[in-house]
């Protein structure tokens, strides 16, 4: 199975239709008029829809086993044209759109099997996916951009080519992957002053995005937070519980980072942990979404 480990449970949608075709309008009356031999066709086809949806996973090798949350099953008849909508919800980290596919492909075949004894000419037509809303899906809004970053690493040890920087180079290079420039990327001791000096020549020269790498925790040099939160216009709390629960879910050390999050003039500032699988996990956590923070900002700059 794909590994979803690193991803974030989102409520996540999808609407798959299956159409079947008779070849007599007397098969559409027996169905209406529920006359078919078999059984009520449309009850009988939406438990089956609700038993694929909730198998899945045990029949198509590659399917997470996840939370289905709500399913509907519809049904429309136009002609001789039989059409089947499923649509399925979960909060979870994948999403459901090949649930509510199987769920439409074995009412079809529900459908036909009920209806051969009166119509040998049963056509399976077609069954795909309709929509889905969640996960990268929603992502997309927020990519090019154009936006601009700067990564600062706090750090004494790496200032003084005593250790390498990893974590600051794994949070410029995933921002490069959602196609955010990076065109400051500096180290500095962990020094009040400095942090200061680099946070007032970000936060005014169009860089959107400030993320400051290390110094978030409870050693006497970790001072990243408590230099920067004096700094911050305004404090967004809800970004850094999101970050510590996500982090707290797969390491028990999480909650001990001190990070803080908030906006000077327009720039959205961060504080992430310094060590690299920290920093990772933070990245995993908050992006693209945070970026809608910047959203709000260019919507309040035009007066939208």
């Amino acid at each position: 199975m794909v590994n979803i480990t690193h991803k974030s449970n989102t409520l996540r949608k999808a609407i798959a239709e299956a159409t079947v075709l008779v070849s007599k309008q007397e098969t559409i009356d027996a169905i209406e008029q529920r006359k078919v031999p078999k059984g009520d066709v449309f009850s009988f086809a939406k438990v089956a829809a609700l038993f694929g949806v909730k198998k899945t996973s045990e029949l198509i090798p590659d399917c997470h086993p996840l939370p289905v949350e709500f399913t509907d099953v519809r049904f429309n008849i136009k002609d001789l044209k039989i059409t089947i909508e499923v649509e399925v919800h979960t909060i979870y980290k994948t999403g459901v759109e090949v649930e509510a596919m199987h769920g439409a492909s074995i009412a079809a075949l529900t459908l036909y099997d009920m209806l051969k004894p009166i119509d040998k000419n049963v056509v399976i037509q077609q069954i795909q996916l309709q929509s889905k809303t969640g996960g990268k899906t929603d992502k997309k809004s927020y990519l090019n951009k154009g936006l601009q970053a700067a990564v600062i690493v706090c750090s004494d040890t790496v200032s003084a080519n005593k250790a390498e920087d990893k974590a600051g180079i794994a949070v410029k290079e995933a921002l490069k992957k959602l196609d955010i420039q990076v065109p400051v990327y500096k180290v500095i001791p962990d020094d009040s002053t400095a942090i200061q000096e680099q946070v007032a020549a970000n936060t005014h020269k169009g860089i959107q995005l400030l993320i400051m790498v290390g110094g978030t925790g409870v050693s006497l040099r970790d001072i990243t937070p408590d230099t920067v939160k004096p700094l911050l216009d305004r404090e967004l709390d809800g970004i850094m519980e999101t970050a510590r629960r996500y982090g707290q879910e797969r390491m028990p050390y999480a909650m001990l980072s001190r990070s803080v999050a908030g906006l000077i003039n327009q720039t959205l500032v961060l504080t992430f942990p310094g060590s690299l699988s920290g920093a990772t996990e933070y990245m995993d956590a908050l992006f693209p979404q945070v970026l809608h923070v910047l959203e709000v900002i260019e919507g309040d700059r035009h007066g939208l």
